[in-house]
């Protein structure tokens, strides 16, 4: 029972720190490193109240140093899916029935603990686990975690403040409930900050969460999820296990008590999760909600009109930092013919200048893609380029498997505006240009508007206003988040809800009211503070 109305203001998004040399951040970050690598983990799935070691274990390896083991997880089978839904269902009553602001809080300390004393290990297994430099774990394993929990605290307080109103004699209220059932969290290896939110997310709102993360995700993962014990998230609230993706879907979109799924993935895998569930419809309690934000094929178009410098500055950084691992990276550029041969230039000479290996070096921009079968993908594309007449490799083009999953920044320049890598997500570190006619920007904004299915992210940059009204208003489907003058990447909760639609996904807005919306269903009650006592209405009277 709450016995009073809490406030929970909206925080101020979290400061990035910059690990500057000879500051406390990175000399306790270098610290940290070293202890994770001087041991080896025993990573056990997280079910109800146990740890749960089945003794089939498997390696984490640093993808930037293959031969090194961070540690061992315990995989998963059927049994564990079914104990986790278990443990979650008994745990529903008791965490739904609990005050908002007592299950706030949990979040909100969490959301400190992460702020101090965890920091270093949340950038640390982020960056070991994930191969991600210094400055893309601090914005997302640190600042980014720490704002969905601190920002969805407010988000939710606020929507559970939105009343209807009431005519005399009677009083209207809606209740807030969580879904009926289980909630599945499907996340993905290439941000922290995903794997947090899309189980904490529906938490928050009192349901109970079965949490996949992707393997290549457990190290950070099984670090929050420790964290999250030590705020006081009850045993079975969230249950983290490791098993593979049809293993999970056989089991669990056909439960009864299967009430929705937090997911972030490839667009195949969404669609085959959504026609199974399709299927299995007729054997669940209520209709489930369905929340995904899967691939992307995210643009720039540059005008005629706009800075050269800051058009480098933006594909430099949108398209490589991460290695162009991000749902938002700038995969495909559309540059004018007045400024094509300039930006190229620049482009290639920035190249030059980024260095690539481990995390551990700070001095390094590019750090290792995720695993092998990755490095293969992204291998094939950059070939296929080298060897056809209608591609040009214009910078970059080299790669190495032997110690790491490297591969150098790389630039194609297609010839046609159909080529593969303009249309075809490749989450990698490689950017494919198109040259079109300087005077031909409407052309250019219908090539970028039906190129590819997706519409997750996208830039316009330009000096001429006019130039960013029209391609504002003729993209306005092409992309969930539009960027002007700047790179498509780099969302921040609270300032730039983030999805897209068409092919990447459900446009839920993770970072805002919209995405809690999801994870709620309300009831309406009315009461009646005097009640009639007779059936007849007044115009039943002739006179």
């Amino acid at each position: 029972m709450s016995l009073g109305t809490f406030s929970y203001p909206l925080p101020a998004n979290e400061p990035i720190l910059q690990y500057a040399p000879g500051s406390p951040e990175k000399a306790a970050l270098k610290k940290v490193l070293a202890e994770l690598k001087g041991e080896t983990a025993d990573i056990p799935m997280y079910i109800g109240g146990e740890e749960v070691r089945t003794g089939k274990t498997l390696p984490l390896n640093p993808p930037h140093e293959k031969a090194h083991v961070l540690g061992y997880f315990h995989e998963g089978g059927e049994e564990h899916v079914k104990q986790a839904i278990d443990a979650a269902l008994a745990a529903k009553d008791g965490w739904s029935n609990l005050p908002f602001e007592e299950r706030a809080h949990i979040f909100l300390q969490a959301a400190d603990l992460i702020a101090t004393k965890y920091r270093p290990y949340m950038n640390g297994t982020t960056m070991l686990g994930q191969s991600k430099n210094v400055y893309q774990a601090e914005i997302d394993s640190a600042c980014e975690v720490i704002d969905f929990l601190r920002l969805n605290v407010h988000f939710l307080s606020e929507i559970l403040k939105q009343q209807p109103i009431s005519a005399p004699g009677m009083h209207n209220r809606l209740e807030w409930r969580p879904l009926e059932g289980f909630v599945l969290a499907i996340t993905p290896f290439n941000f922290t900050a995903i794997g947090s939110n899309l189980p904490c997310s529906a938490a928050l709102c009192g349901n109970v969460v079965v949490w996949k993360p992707a393997f290549t995700q457990i190290y950070s993962a099984q670090m929050f999820m420790r964290i999250m014990k030590e705020a006081g998230l009850p045993d079975g609230v969230i249950n983290l296990i490791y098993v593979d993706g049809p293993v999970l879907g056989n089991i669990c979109f056909g439960h009864k008590e299967f009430a929705g799924i937090h997911f972030t993935g490839s667009t195949g895998v969404f669609n085959q999760i959504w026609k199974t569930i399709g299927e299995n419809v007729g054997k669940l309690r209520s209709y489930p909600r369905i929340v995904g934000e899967t691939g992307g094929k995210d643009f720039v178009l540059v005008h005629k009109s706009a800075n050269v410098d800051a058009t480098v500055t933006a594909l430099a950084r949108g398209a490589f930092e991460f290695q162009g691992q991000k749902c938002s990276a700038a995969s495909r550029a559309y540059l004018p013919s007045n400024l094509a041969a300039e930006v190229k230039e620049k482009l290639v000479a920035t190249l030059k200048t980024m260095k690539m290996g481990t995390v551990e070096d700070f001095s390094n921009f590019i750090n290792a893609v995720i695993d092998e079968r990755s490095f293969d993908k992204i291998a094939g594309y950059i070939d296929r380029a080298k060897n056809d007449a209608d591609a040009e490799v214009i910078a970059g083009g080299s790669y190495d498997k032997t110690n790491g999953y490297f591969v150098e920044p790389t630039v194609i320049e297609a010839k046609q505006p159909k080529y593969a890598t303009l249309c075809e997500e490749i989450f990698g570190p490689v950017l494919t240009i198109y040259v079109y006619d300087a005077d031909a920007f409407e052309e250019a904004i219908a090539l970028v508007d039906g190129t590819s299915p997706y519409a997750l992210t996208g830039s316009i940059i330009a000096q001429d206003r006019q130039a960013i009204l029209l391609a504002t208003n003729l993209l306005r489907n092409s992309a969930g988040n539009f960027y002007v003058n700047d790179k498509p990447t780099g969302a921040v909760v609270g300032q730039q809800p983030f999805g897209g639609a068409r092919a990447s996904g459900t446009n839920d807005k993770a970072g805002s009211m919209l995405n809690l919306y999801r994870w709620l269903s309300a009831r309406t009650i009315k009461e009646t503070l005097v009640p009639p006592t007779d059936y007849r209405y007044a115009f039943l009277g002739e006179e």
